[in-house]
Protein backbone atom coordinates (compact mmCIF):
# COMPACT_ATOMS: atom_id res chain seq x y z
CA UNK A 1 0.00 0.00 0.00
CA UNK A 2 3.29 2.38 0.82
CA UNK A 3 4.80 1.67 -2.14
CA UNK A 4 1.43 2.23 -4.06
CA UNK A 5 0.74 5.46 -2.43
CA UNK A 6 4.12 6.61 -2.91
CA UNK A 7 3.72 5.90 -6.76
CA UNK A 8 0.34 8.17 -6.86
CA UNK A 9 2.19 10.78 -4.89
CA UNK A 10 5.38 10.88 -7.77
CA UNK A 11 2.97 10.85 -10.88
CA UNK A 12 1.32 13.84 -8.84
CA UNK A 13 4.35 15.81 -8.03
CA UNK A 14 6.00 15.03 -11.74
CA UNK A 15 2.03 16.30 -13.30
CA UNK A 16 2.78 19.63 -11.54
CA UNK A 17 6.41 19.90 -12.02
CA UNK A 18 5.22 19.25 -16.45
CA UNK A 19 2.29 21.81 -15.76
CA UNK A 20 4.56 24.48 -14.23
CA UNK A 21 7.03 23.70 -17.50
CA UNK A 22 4.82 24.19 -20.16
CA UNK A 23 2.97 27.05 -18.87
CA UNK A 24 6.29 28.79 -17.94
CA UNK A 25 7.19 28.09 -21.62
CA UNK A 26 4.22 29.69 -22.96
CA UNK A 27 4.40 32.92 -20.28
CA UNK A 28 8.01 33.37 -20.98
CA UNK A 29 7.18 33.56 -25.40
CA UNK A 30 4.62 35.42 -24.61
CA UNK A 31 2.76 37.97 -21.94
CA UNK A 32 -0.68 35.72 -23.56
CA UNK A 33 -0.40 32.77 -22.71
CA UNK A 34 -3.21 31.46 -24.54
CA UNK A 35 -5.63 32.68 -27.30
CA UNK A 36 -9.16 31.42 -27.39
CA UNK A 37 -11.34 32.67 -30.30
CA UNK A 38 -15.13 32.69 -31.15
CA UNK A 39 -16.82 33.47 -34.19
CA UNK A 40 -17.90 33.50 -37.44
CA UNK A 41 -16.24 33.10 -40.90
CA UNK A 42 -14.16 35.80 -40.56
CA UNK A 43 -12.15 33.91 -38.21
CA UNK A 44 -12.87 30.31 -38.68
CA UNK A 45 -9.95 28.33 -39.22
CA UNK A 46 -11.11 24.84 -40.12
CA UNK A 47 -14.20 23.91 -37.82
CA UNK A 48 -16.53 23.54 -40.26
CA UNK A 49 -14.82 20.91 -42.32
CA UNK A 50 -16.00 18.65 -40.01
CA UNK A 51 -19.44 19.05 -40.39
CA UNK A 52 -21.98 18.85 -42.83
CA UNK A 53 -22.39 22.28 -44.28
CA UNK A 54 -23.67 24.66 -47.00
CA UNK A 55 -20.97 26.82 -45.84
CA UNK A 56 -17.01 25.54 -46.54
CA UNK A 57 -13.72 27.01 -47.61
CA UNK A 58 -11.46 23.65 -47.89
CA UNK A 59 -10.88 23.51 -51.57
CA UNK A 60 -9.29 25.67 -54.05
CA UNK A 61 -8.58 28.18 -54.37
CA UNK A 62 -9.22 29.30 -51.15
CA UNK A 63 -5.64 29.49 -49.13
CA UNK A 64 -3.88 30.09 -52.41
CA UNK A 65 -1.45 31.68 -50.96
CA UNK A 66 -1.34 30.25 -47.20
CA UNK A 67 -0.03 27.04 -49.27
CA UNK A 68 -3.36 24.97 -49.34
CA UNK A 69 -6.86 25.17 -48.53
CA UNK A 70 -7.29 24.98 -44.50
CA UNK A 71 -11.04 25.88 -44.11
CA UNK A 72 -9.96 29.72 -44.06
CA UNK A 73 -12.24 31.92 -46.06
CA UNK A 74 -9.88 33.73 -47.64
CA UNK A 75 -6.68 33.37 -49.61
CA UNK A 76 -4.31 33.23 -47.16
CA UNK A 77 -4.00 33.99 -43.29
CA UNK A 78 -7.47 35.74 -40.77
CA UNK A 79 -7.08 38.44 -38.72
CA UNK A 80 -7.19 36.10 -35.36
CA UNK A 81 -4.11 34.24 -37.29
CA UNK A 82 -1.96 37.08 -37.79
CA UNK A 83 -2.88 39.05 -33.99
CA UNK A 84 -1.37 35.61 -32.75
CA UNK A 85 1.30 36.06 -35.26
CA UNK A 86 2.31 39.47 -33.60
CA UNK A 87 1.84 38.06 -30.20
CA UNK A 88 4.46 35.85 -30.81
CA UNK A 89 2.83 32.22 -31.40
CA UNK A 90 4.53 30.03 -32.86
CA UNK A 91 1.87 27.91 -34.30
CA UNK A 92 -1.39 29.25 -35.45
CA UNK A 93 -4.78 28.43 -32.82
CA UNK A 94 -6.04 25.15 -33.83
CA UNK A 95 -9.75 24.74 -34.67
CA UNK A 96 -11.81 23.14 -32.20
CA UNK A 97 -12.94 20.21 -33.94
CA UNK A 98 -9.74 18.92 -35.75
CA UNK A 99 -8.66 15.89 -34.19
CA UNK A 100 -5.10 17.06 -32.81
CA UNK A 101 -6.68 19.49 -30.72
CA UNK A 102 -6.43 17.72 -27.34
CA UNK A 103 -3.96 17.48 -24.90
CA UNK A 104 -1.46 20.11 -23.90
CA UNK A 105 -2.31 22.00 -27.61
CA UNK A 106 -4.98 23.77 -25.89
CA UNK A 107 -2.92 25.17 -23.02
CA UNK A 108 -2.45 27.79 -26.04
CA UNK A 109 -5.81 28.60 -26.79
CA UNK A 110 -8.28 26.93 -29.39
CA UNK A 111 -10.07 28.32 -31.88
CA UNK A 112 -14.21 27.42 -31.83
CA UNK A 113 -15.44 29.77 -34.46
CA UNK A 114 -17.82 28.40 -37.74
CA UNK A 115 -18.59 30.06 -41.25
CA UNK A 116 -22.25 30.93 -40.57
CA UNK A 117 -22.77 31.24 -37.24
CA UNK A 118 -24.21 34.01 -35.18
CA UNK A 119 -25.53 35.17 -32.10
CA UNK A 120 -28.77 34.27 -32.45
CA UNK A 121 -29.19 30.11 -33.17
CA UNK A 122 -31.60 30.36 -35.93
CA UNK A 123 -28.82 32.33 -37.92
CA UNK A 124 -27.09 31.00 -41.16
CA UNK A 125 -29.81 28.09 -40.88
CA UNK A 126 -29.66 28.40 -44.53
CA UNK A 127 -26.45 26.31 -44.34
CA UNK A 128 -27.92 23.73 -42.72
CA UNK A 129 -24.26 22.79 -40.14
CA UNK A 130 -22.94 25.96 -38.46
CA UNK A 131 -21.73 26.27 -34.88
CA UNK A 132 -23.38 29.24 -33.06
CA UNK A 133 -22.16 30.99 -30.73
CA UNK A 134 -24.43 29.41 -27.49
CA UNK A 135 -22.52 26.01 -29.04
CA UNK A 136 -19.27 28.05 -29.28
CA UNK A 137 -19.32 28.70 -25.49
CA UNK A 138 -20.08 25.08 -24.78
CA UNK A 139 -17.74 23.84 -26.42
CA UNK A 140 -15.51 26.17 -24.61
CA UNK A 141 -16.68 25.35 -21.18
CA UNK A 142 -15.54 21.43 -22.39
CA UNK A 143 -11.98 22.58 -23.06
CA UNK A 144 -12.12 24.38 -19.65
CA UNK A 145 -13.01 21.41 -17.97
CA UNK A 146 -10.37 19.60 -20.17
CA UNK A 147 -7.85 22.23 -18.67
CA UNK A 148 -8.96 21.66 -15.38
CA UNK A 149 -8.28 17.87 -15.48
CA UNK A 150 -4.85 18.67 -16.50
CA UNK A 151 -3.43 21.57 -14.63
CA UNK A 152 -6.28 21.98 -12.15
CA UNK A 153 -8.72 24.60 -10.84
CA UNK A 154 -6.62 27.04 -9.62
CA UNK A 155 -3.78 26.92 -12.69
CA UNK A 156 -6.76 26.93 -15.03
CA UNK A 157 -8.71 30.03 -13.55
CA UNK A 158 -4.68 31.65 -13.31
CA UNK A 159 -4.24 30.87 -17.16
CA UNK A 160 -7.46 31.60 -18.12
CA UNK A 161 -6.96 35.25 -16.75
CA UNK A 162 -4.31 35.74 -18.83
CA UNK A 163 -5.60 34.85 -21.73
CA UNK A 164 -7.09 36.59 -24.86
CA UNK A 165 -10.64 35.83 -25.94
CA UNK A 166 -11.57 37.68 -29.35
CA UNK A 167 -15.48 37.28 -30.18
CA UNK A 168 -15.58 38.29 -33.95
CA UNK A 169 -19.25 37.29 -34.52
CA UNK A 170 -22.43 39.08 -35.50
CA UNK A 171 -22.09 39.97 -39.63
CA UNK A 172 -24.79 36.79 -40.06
CA UNK A 173 -27.15 37.57 -37.69
CA UNK A 174 -27.73 40.53 -40.68
CA UNK A 175 -26.45 39.43 -43.66
CA UNK A 176 -27.59 35.71 -43.41
CA UNK A 177 -30.65 36.81 -41.28
CA UNK A 178 -32.30 39.87 -41.67
CA UNK A 179 -31.06 40.63 -44.46
CA UNK A 180 -30.88 37.51 -46.52
CA UNK A 181 -32.81 38.63 -49.99
CA UNK A 182 -36.33 37.08 -50.41
CA UNK A 183 -36.17 35.26 -46.93
CA UNK A 184 -36.75 37.80 -44.70
CA UNK A 185 -38.68 40.45 -46.70
CA UNK A 186 -41.63 39.00 -44.46
CA UNK A 187 -39.45 39.57 -40.74
CA UNK A 188 -38.42 42.73 -41.87
CA UNK A 189 -42.14 44.32 -42.16
CA UNK A 190 -42.95 42.53 -38.80
CA UNK A 191 -40.02 43.40 -36.86
CA UNK A 192 -38.21 46.88 -37.33
CA UNK A 193 -34.66 46.92 -37.42
CA UNK A 194 -34.45 48.35 -33.90
CA UNK A 195 -36.42 45.74 -32.39
CA UNK A 196 -34.06 43.24 -34.36
CA UNK A 197 -31.15 44.40 -32.97
CA UNK A 198 -32.60 44.39 -29.14
CA UNK A 199 -33.09 41.14 -29.67
CA UNK A 200 -29.30 40.43 -31.17
CA UNK A 201 -27.95 42.26 -28.05
CA UNK A 202 -29.76 40.62 -25.50
CA UNK A 203 -28.49 37.45 -26.40
CA UNK A 204 -25.04 38.90 -26.75
CA UNK A 205 -24.94 39.98 -23.17
CA UNK A 206 -26.33 36.35 -21.82
CA UNK A 207 -22.97 34.91 -23.99
CA UNK A 208 -20.30 37.55 -22.39
CA UNK A 209 -21.54 37.31 -19.15
CA UNK A 210 -21.24 33.53 -19.53
CA UNK A 211 -17.97 33.59 -20.76
CA UNK A 212 -17.02 35.89 -18.04
CA UNK A 213 -17.80 33.78 -15.36
CA UNK A 214 -16.14 30.88 -17.09
CA UNK A 215 -12.99 32.57 -16.30
CA UNK A 216 -12.53 34.75 -19.51
CA UNK A 217 -10.91 38.33 -18.42
CA UNK A 218 -9.22 39.97 -20.89
CA UNK A 219 -12.23 39.81 -24.07
CA UNK A 220 -11.99 41.91 -27.37
CA UNK A 221 -15.15 42.36 -28.55
CA UNK A 222 -15.38 43.49 -32.63
CA UNK A 223 -18.13 45.11 -33.96
CA UNK A 224 -20.02 44.72 -37.24
CA UNK A 225 -18.23 46.24 -40.61
CA UNK A 226 -19.75 47.92 -43.50
CA UNK A 227 -21.72 44.84 -44.93
CA UNK A 228 -23.27 46.96 -47.25
CA UNK A 229 -20.11 47.20 -49.31
CA UNK A 230 -19.37 43.28 -49.10
CA UNK A 231 -19.48 42.31 -53.19
CA UNK A 232 -22.19 39.82 -52.04
CA UNK A 233 -24.32 42.92 -50.73
CA UNK A 234 -23.79 45.23 -53.73
CA UNK A 235 -24.92 42.23 -56.45
CA UNK A 236 -28.17 41.42 -54.61
CA UNK A 237 -28.89 45.15 -54.31
CA UNK A 238 -28.69 46.20 -58.08
CA UNK A 239 -30.31 49.69 -57.12
CA UNK A 240 -27.47 50.85 -55.36
CA UNK A 241 -25.59 50.85 -58.45
CA UNK A 242 -21.71 51.09 -57.75
CA UNK A 243 -22.58 52.74 -54.18
CA UNK A 244 -22.75 50.53 -51.12
CA UNK A 245 -26.17 49.75 -49.68
CA UNK A 246 -27.25 52.16 -47.68
CA UNK A 247 -29.71 50.29 -45.07
CA UNK A 248 -27.47 47.31 -45.03
CA UNK A 249 -24.63 49.76 -43.38
CA UNK A 250 -27.02 51.70 -41.57
CA UNK A 251 -28.11 48.66 -39.38
CA UNK A 252 -24.85 48.05 -38.71
CA UNK A 253 -24.07 51.31 -37.54
CA UNK A 254 -27.47 50.89 -35.18
CA UNK A 255 -26.35 47.73 -33.82
CA UNK A 256 -22.49 49.00 -33.33
CA UNK A 257 -23.76 52.30 -31.30
CA UNK A 258 -25.34 49.86 -28.97
CA UNK A 259 -23.04 47.20 -28.70
CA UNK A 260 -20.54 49.88 -28.05
CA UNK A 261 -22.63 50.74 -24.53
CA UNK A 262 -23.26 47.34 -24.04
CA UNK A 263 -19.19 46.39 -24.06
CA UNK A 264 -18.95 49.55 -21.62
CA UNK A 265 -21.67 49.00 -19.28
CA UNK A 266 -19.87 45.14 -19.02
CA UNK A 267 -17.19 46.16 -18.25
CA UNK A 268 -17.63 48.72 -15.35
CA UNK A 269 -20.21 45.89 -13.93
CA UNK A 270 -18.31 43.14 -14.26
CA UNK A 271 -15.37 42.67 -11.51
CA UNK A 272 -12.02 42.55 -12.80
CA UNK A 273 -13.19 41.88 -16.32
CA UNK A 274 -11.05 43.95 -19.12
CA UNK A 275 -13.50 44.10 -22.30
CA UNK A 276 -12.47 45.76 -25.37
CA UNK A 277 -14.32 47.40 -28.02
CA UNK A 278 -13.09 47.01 -31.84
CA UNK A 279 -14.38 49.29 -34.06
CA UNK A 280 -13.67 47.32 -37.38
CA UNK A 281 -16.68 49.27 -39.19
CA UNK A 282 -14.17 52.48 -38.99
CA UNK A 283 -10.56 50.70 -40.28
CA UNK A 284 -12.54 48.46 -42.88
CA UNK A 285 -14.37 52.21 -43.95
CA UNK A 286 -11.75 53.87 -43.85
CA UNK A 287 -9.85 51.23 -46.38
CA UNK A 288 -12.71 51.41 -48.66
CA UNK A 289 -12.81 55.02 -48.92
CA UNK A 290 -9.13 55.54 -49.09
CA UNK A 291 -7.90 51.77 -50.84
CA UNK A 292 -5.02 53.18 -53.17
CA UNK A 293 -3.08 55.37 -50.23
CA UNK A 294 -2.85 51.86 -48.49
CA UNK A 295 -1.84 50.30 -52.34
CA UNK A 296 -5.12 48.72 -53.59
CA UNK A 297 -6.42 48.72 -56.89
CA UNK A 298 -9.94 47.35 -56.04
CA UNK A 299 -12.19 47.57 -53.16
CA UNK A 300 -15.39 46.88 -54.68
CA UNK A 301 -15.37 43.40 -56.05
CA UNK A 302 -14.17 39.98 -55.50
CA UNK A 303 -10.47 38.44 -56.65
CA UNK A 304 -12.30 35.21 -56.86
CA UNK A 305 -15.13 35.42 -58.52
CA UNK A 306 -17.44 33.57 -60.86
CA UNK A 307 -20.47 35.35 -61.25
CA UNK A 308 -22.05 39.19 -60.82
CA UNK A 309 -21.01 42.71 -61.55
CA UNK A 310 -18.91 42.60 -58.57
CA UNK A 311 -18.43 38.46 -58.13
CA UNK A 312 -20.84 38.67 -55.41
CA UNK A 313 -23.17 36.39 -56.39
CA UNK A 314 -21.90 32.64 -55.98
CA UNK A 315 -18.94 31.86 -53.37
CA UNK A 316 -15.52 31.32 -54.03
CA UNK A 317 -14.91 27.42 -55.50
CA UNK A 318 -13.03 25.36 -57.88
CA UNK A 319 -14.66 26.88 -60.93
CA UNK A 320 -13.78 30.81 -60.32
CA UNK A 321 -11.97 32.95 -61.36
CA UNK A 322 -8.78 34.48 -59.39
CA UNK A 323 -7.36 38.10 -59.70
CA UNK A 324 -4.02 38.00 -60.61
CA UNK A 325 -2.52 39.84 -57.80
CA UNK A 326 -4.46 39.20 -55.10
CA UNK A 327 -3.01 41.93 -52.48
CA UNK A 328 -4.63 44.68 -54.70
CA UNK A 329 -7.86 43.39 -53.72
CA UNK A 330 -9.99 44.73 -50.48
CA UNK A 331 -11.64 41.39 -50.98
CA UNK A 332 -10.92 38.21 -51.72
CA UNK A 333 -14.52 36.60 -52.31
CA UNK A 334 -18.60 37.97 -52.09
CA UNK A 335 -17.95 38.21 -48.07
CA UNK A 336 -14.53 38.29 -47.07
CA UNK A 337 -11.19 40.35 -46.60
CA UNK A 338 -8.57 39.15 -48.29
CA UNK A 339 -5.03 38.47 -46.61
CA UNK A 340 -3.74 41.71 -47.24
CA UNK A 341 -6.82 44.16 -46.34
CA UNK A 342 -6.74 41.60 -42.87
CA UNK A 343 -3.01 42.41 -42.25
CA UNK A 344 -4.03 46.19 -42.03
CA UNK A 345 -6.80 45.85 -39.92
CA UNK A 346 -5.17 43.32 -37.46
CA UNK A 347 -2.30 46.16 -37.52
CA UNK A 348 -4.76 48.94 -36.27
CA UNK A 349 -6.43 46.64 -33.78
CA UNK A 350 -3.07 45.70 -32.53
CA UNK A 351 -1.60 49.35 -32.27
CA UNK A 352 -4.20 51.54 -33.12
CA UNK A 353 -5.32 54.51 -30.89
CA UNK A 354 -8.90 55.09 -29.17
CA UNK A 355 -10.89 55.60 -31.99
CA UNK A 356 -10.18 52.23 -33.56
CA UNK A 357 -9.94 49.65 -30.56
CA UNK A 358 -11.09 51.29 -26.98
CA UNK A 359 -9.94 51.75 -24.52
CA UNK A 360 -7.06 49.66 -24.56
CA UNK A 361 -5.32 48.01 -28.09
CA UNK A 362 -4.56 44.23 -28.04
CA UNK A 363 -0.66 44.87 -27.42
CA UNK A 364 -1.46 47.27 -24.34
CA UNK A 365 -4.39 44.71 -23.34
CA UNK A 366 -2.00 41.91 -23.24
CA UNK A 367 0.47 43.20 -20.63
CA UNK A 368 -2.25 43.74 -18.16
Amino acid sequence: MDILLNKRGNAWIMSQVLTIFVLSRVSIANSVPANFILGDSLVDTGNNNYIVSLSKANYIPNGIDFGRPTGRYTNGRTIADIIGQELGFEDFTPPFLAPTTVGSVVLRGVNYASGGGGILNYTGKIFGGRINLDAQIDNFANTRQDIIASIGAPATLSLLKMSLFAVVIGSNDFINNYLTPVVSAVEQKVVPPEVFVDIVLARFRLQLTRLYNLGARKILVANVGPIGCIPYQRDTNPAAGDNCVSFSNQIAQLYNTELRSLITELGANLEGSNFVYADVYRIVNDILHNYRSYGFENANASCCYAAGHFGGLIPCGPSSKVCFDRSKYVFWDPYHPSDAANVIIAKRLLDGDSKDISPLNIRRLATI
